[in-house]
């Protein structure tokens, strides 16, 4: 019997050594840091002997903003590589690592589902090669080493009430959200409140996903700003000490990671800050080493383009020299349905109607990224329940914002479904008509350039910061740091802070709670309404239904 589920077509696969799949890359075995016989890390030195090779051409993954529909934005990542290779291109998927938080919470795994998933699937989405532990104990190392520091005479003179430098964790937790650290006598330290964030919000986190090197990563976590002193001058890592030994912790998981789909194409994965808190892309290294290997690199921004696609072009691509060529925008009927109004349990059904008003979300998505210069091209995930009427519904919605939306079939056909989406992507792709420019200047100051993406992006009306987050921007513009790009952390699921606010909303404004310089990575974070640093669980959390069967296999994942 054939399998029919995702987890089932993941332990059918017919997988391939990894030295095989490094091959159709020109990848030499002894290039490769084998763990087990289905995964590996590029080597360092082989990495650096691609240089002044020639890229390929950088194509991204987006999609509208997620619904409990379904997007399915991986899926179409992996699809889509595939369906480039069936079509006889030399293609390479670049995606990110999952988190434990939301794979024990409320996803349960991300790797792709149907017949256009990665293996192994088990792996990578639980411990995979140790990437997220090394970075929790790197930046977990550096926690330490501050509160010894203050401990033996404090001879930075850290002021204790001014340690920003707070602890990570790969779980979702929200009593540690806030802590007192310290407690217990004199032998413990000095008692200070603290507090916990997730590991994929770590700058450490975003310090790997943009390093172009070993010696470029020591240098970035050298100039992370740890705490302040009394007159509020900043103290960095590097004046505790921390940045060699965080290095020699993050050596190994500096590799990018190669994998494989199930058509035995090549994947790498590597590095994985949400978008929603973080910058939502994989490694810079990763998608400069399959640009050197491969003549199509299809790779992937968390969440919907207001945020993954945003981050991706005004962070990532700015900071790492990228200029993409396509972008594929994902949706789904039912997703338009949910934005026009329909309730989840009234999918099903076919309704027109609220699909052409949901389109509107879709509608802005196309703007903002047309908007950046880069050509879109309109993916629509296909459900089996999706009726003749609503896909043309949607089609005739691009097509009057002069773009193309084509059916994707990957999930249940794999390449064979996705086969027209890529011979479009790549003519696309080879046409040139690419003109990409990120959103504001570098000279902006650091206030308007929240404001250009609330307004621009969101089509909020404004921004609301007081005078204090005003004043701490201004503060670091006179530091050296108003270059800077900005990173929204805000809500994935609405153009707005509101969750509950689909489709295309207007008349509201971005209330920006908080501000943080993230000077190794390179960039100031603006917290945006309720958006949380560390996740809770979920009621009903997906560990509940994890476990090990009967034949010793994982269930649950999916």
């Amino acid at each position: 019997m054939a399998p029919k589920t995702d987890i089932e077509i993941a332990r059918a696969a017919n997988k391939k050594y990894i030295q095989e799949i490094g091959e159709k890359l020109g990848i030499p075995g002894d290039a490769l840091l084998p763990y087990g016989h289905d995964k590996a890390k590029v080597g360092q030195d082989f990495i650096n002997s691609l240089a002044g090779k020639p890229d390929g051409k950088l194509i991204l993954v987006t999609a509208i903003n997620p619904t409990p529909a379904g997007e399915g934005k991986t899926t179409t990542t992996v699809g889509l590589g595939d369906g480039l290779n069936a079509i006889g291109k030399k293609a390479a998927i670049c995606i990110r690592e999952a988190s434990l938080g939301p794979n024990f919470g409320m996803k349960g795994g991300a790797a792709g589902g149907g017949y256009a998933q990665v293996v192994p699937m088990e792996d990578m989405n639980l411990h995979f090669t140790g990437d997220f532990h090394a970075i929790t104990s790197a930046h977990n190392l550096l926690s330490a080493m501050i509160d010894n520091h203050i401990y033996w005479g404090n001879e930075t003179e850290i002021d204790i009430r001014r340690v920003v430098w707070r602890r990570v964790l790969d779980m979702n937790d929200r009593a540690l959200r806030q802590i007192t650290a310290s407690l217990g006598g004199v032998a413990n330290g000095f008692p200070r409140e603290a507090g916990f964030d997730i590991t994929v919000a770590s700058e450490v986190m975003a310090i790997l996903c943009l390093a172009s090197d070993l010696k470029d990563l020591e240098t970035r976590l050298g100039a992370m700003i740890v705490a302040y002193r009394r007159d509020k001058s900043p103290v960095y890592c590097r004046d505790i000490g921390a940045e060699g030994a965080m290095t020699v912790l993050l050596k190994d998981a500096m590799q990018p990671n190669l994998v494989q789909t199930l058509e035995n194409n090549p994947a790498f994965v590597h590095g994985g800050p949400f978008a929603n808190i973080a910058h939502g892309c994989n490694s810079v290294i990763a998608t400069k080493t399959a640009l050197k290997l491969a003549d199509y690199v299809v790779t992937e921004a968390g969440f919907g383009a207001d945020l993954g696609a945003e981050k991706f072009f005004d962070i990532k691509c700015r900071k790492a020299g990228l200029a993409p060529s396509a972008v594929v925008l994902v949706a789904t009927v039912r997703a338009m349905k949910m934005n026009g109004g329909v309730a989840k349990a009234d999918l099903g059904a076919e309704n027109v109607e609220a699909v052409k008003s949901g389109c509107a979300n879709l509608g802005r998505h196309i703007e903002n990224v047309k908007s950046f210069g880069v050509p879109v091209v309109v993916a629509i995930n296909h459900f089996a329940g999706d009726s003749d009427a609503e896909v043309q519904a949607v089609k005739d919605f691009v097509a009057e914002q002069g773009s193309e939306a084509i059916l994707a079939k990957h999930w249940a056909d794999g390449s064979a479904g996705v086969t027209e989406l890529a011979t479009k992507v790549a003519e696309i792709a080879d046409s040139g008509v690419s003109d990409f420019a990120p959103l504001y200047e570098d000279e902006v100051g650091l206030a308007d350039k929240i404001e250009t993406v609330a307004t621009r992006i969101y089509r909020a009306d404004g921004v609301v910061m007081d005078g204090k987050i005003r004043a701490q921007l201004k503060e670091w513009e006179d530091q050296g740091y108003g270059k800077l790009p900005v990173c929204m952390a805000k809500t994935q699921y609405s153009f707005s802070t509101d969750p509950t606010q689909r489709g295309a909303p207007t008349g509201f404004t971005i209330p920006v709670r908080e501000v943080r310089l993230s000077a190794g990575a390179g960039f100031i974070v603006a917290i945006c309404g309720e958006i949380m640093t560390m996740p809770g669980l979920p009621s009903a959390p997906a560990a509940q239904n994890i476990r090990l069967n009967e034949a010793g296999e994982i269930e649950g994942l999916f």
